[in-house]
């Protein structure tokens, strides 16, 4: 394992124990998605959801940009862009995340190793690009940053493939918020490990780390359907989930879960200490928890049916714990489960919400949901199916209702993807960094 600067990961283990403890059972989010070190929360109604969204060659600048979308009802704005960031270049935008104090927003591109840093505390209805990061193939050797999760006073970004043989093997980078490298972690390949990374998830209360595999940039840069052809192509797919000791960042349990989990999500009730992931090509509902003082991983539920492979690409779980979204790309369906019993999830809703979709993120009080089409490039489909889209949606505990959506093709915004929730009340009180 590639760990380097120890002094400095001294540093970072210390800091995290101060917020291990400060954080311990508490749940602590406005998407259900974030990381708990995350502060300036929204537990009403949101302003702005953010969408990074992927150039399209010929369509409007053909770059890759942020978009913010005014998505509160009583706005006479509402349901509209309000404003639009391009990175002046195109590199398969895929995810992004906030940093611990929430002012700024970190993103990047699954074909490149830069990574952009927006600035929305300063005016969160109109982010500007504030720096690019350029130094993570250089510096860790690692290729494609997926996953930014914020740690105190810093961020660790998980990527997808390295700068080697641009295969599945890699490794997560250690920024500090100014964006400076700290150190690196490679994705363990003894134990069973495969070396391959997708999502990451903490459990402060607990001490661990939670990393999940797909693919690397041989891959997922190329057609899917090219890929589902090359018999050697599937066989590099993760198939594994690797606990870490949070506090020493240090992998202390490889999970076998077949199939490439993807997002990973725990539970966010105080005193749950388990997570759920999903695995795509299986169509498989995962449940990661203790048995005995061990981690295990179990499979406890299947997405629609597997043979017709829906798969599934992003999952929400509400603040109580108690049910989970599903967006499944290619049957472009959103399905609710009951997790009251984790152990044995079930299915009570679905709806189609487009001809493809991907993301989909709620709000905290689990009123609205918001759901993007697009999951990569060379994936998404062709022809009239494939839409380009931010939909919002109310949830009434029984039905989805659209409220309103963005159609990205036709205000040449690219390929709508990742989302972000933002609000006026968060701007900043202090002058930018």
């Amino acid at each position: 394992m590639r760990v380097r600067h120890p002094f400095r990961t001294a540093v970072v283990v210390a800091l995290a124990l101060g917020f291990v403890v400060a954080l311990a059972g508490a749940a602590l989010a406005d998407e259900t998605c974030n990381s708990p070190y995350v502060t300036k929360l929204i537990k009403g109604q949101e302003d702005y959801v953010y969408v990074w969204a992927l150039g399209v060659e010929g369509l409007g600048d053909g770059s890759d940009k942020l978009v913010t979308v005014d998505v509160n009802p009583k706005s006479s704005r509402y349901g509209k862009v309000l404003n639009a960031v391009s990175v002046g270049s195109r590199g398969e935008a895929h995810h992004m995340g906030f940093t611990d104090d929430r002012r700024f927003i970190w993103a990047g591109g699954l074909a490149e190793q830069k990574i952009y840093v927006f600035d929305i505390g300063t005016d969160p209805g109109k982010p500007k690009l504030v720096r690019t990061i350029a130094d993570m193939a250089d510096k860790s050797g690692y290729l494609g940053p997926h996953t930014y999760y914020a740690m105190p006073g810093r961020m660790l970004v998980q990527a997808l493939s390295n700068t080697k043989d641009k295969g599945g093997r890699t490794g997560m980078a250690m920024y500090n918020n100014a964006g400076e490298f700290v150190t690196s972690y490679a994705m363990p390949t003894d134990g069973g490990g495969d070396g391959y990374g997708y999502d990451l998830a903490v459990n402060p209360r607990k001490n661990v780390l939670l990393t999940s595999s797909f693919t690397g940039y041989d891959n997922y840069m190329r057609p899917l359907g090219d890929v589902v052809k090359d018999a050697e192509a599937m066989k590099r797919f993760g198939g594994t989930m690797v606990v870490w000791d949070l506090k020493a960042l240090k992998p202390t349990r490889v999970l076998s879960v077949p199939g490439a989990p993807l997002e990973i999500r725990w539970s966010l009730k105080p005193g749950d200490d388990w997570a759920i992931t999903a695995a795509a090509l299986t169509s498989k509902l995962w449940l990661v928890k203790q048995d005995k003082g061990q981690w295990q991983a179990k499979e406890v539920g299947t997405i629609g049916d597997p043979a017709k492979i829906p798969l599934p690409v992003d999952i929400s779980i509400t603040r109580d714990g108690k049910g989970l979204w599903v967006n499944t790309f290619m049957d472009g369906t959103t399905r609710y489960f009951d997790l009251s019993n984790p152990e044995a999830p079930q299915q009570t809703y679905q709806k189609v919400t487009g001809k493809q979709v991907n993301m989909i993120s709620q709000s905290w009080d689990g009123k609205r949901v918001y759901i993007t089409s697009s999951l990569l490039a060379n994936w998404d489909k062709g022809g009239a199916d494939n839409e380009q889209f931010l939909r919002g949606f109310t949830w009434n505990g029984k039905e989805l209702a659209q409220v309103f959506e963005v159609d990205f093709t036709r205000q040449q915004l690219g390929r709508a993807h990742h989302m972000k929730l933002g609000s006026k009340s968060l701007r900043a009180t202090l002058p930018p960094r």
